[in-house]
């Protein structure tokens, strides 16, 4: 495997950007401005992890508010419906890995 190396600040592209492109697991530089949002959807190939970086993000999982303040993280199955809500600027990282239960 060959080490990478990236800064967050280098990756401009918005909403998202992924940060190491061809890679498993995908990480995925997410920026949002207070109030915007991403609409409902799904990654039912994927476990999902999201980490906050900056900001106050509510990331609903199936309808359930789940509000991460700077260095916060949730995880959670990309079958279940997600929809992330910036409550200030926001700056997170999302790990996007093949399902481990092989469905």
């Amino acid at each position: 495997m060959t080490v990478e190396t990236a800064a967050l600040d280098d990756l401009t592209e918005r909403p998202h950007e992924v940060v190491f492109e061809g890679t498993e697991p995908r990480v995925v530089r997410l920026a949002l401005d207070e109030g915007e949002e991403v609409p409902a959807h799904r990654h039912p190939e994927r476990e999902v992890v999201v980490y906050l970086v900056s900001g106050r993000l509510d990331v609903r999982v199936d309808g359930e508010s789940n509000v991460l303040e700077s260095g916060d993280l949730v995880r959670f199955d990309g079958r279940d419906e997600v929809s992330p809500r910036a409550e200030a600027d926001s700056t997170a990282l999302l790990v996007l890995a093949p399902r481990s239960d092989g469905e």
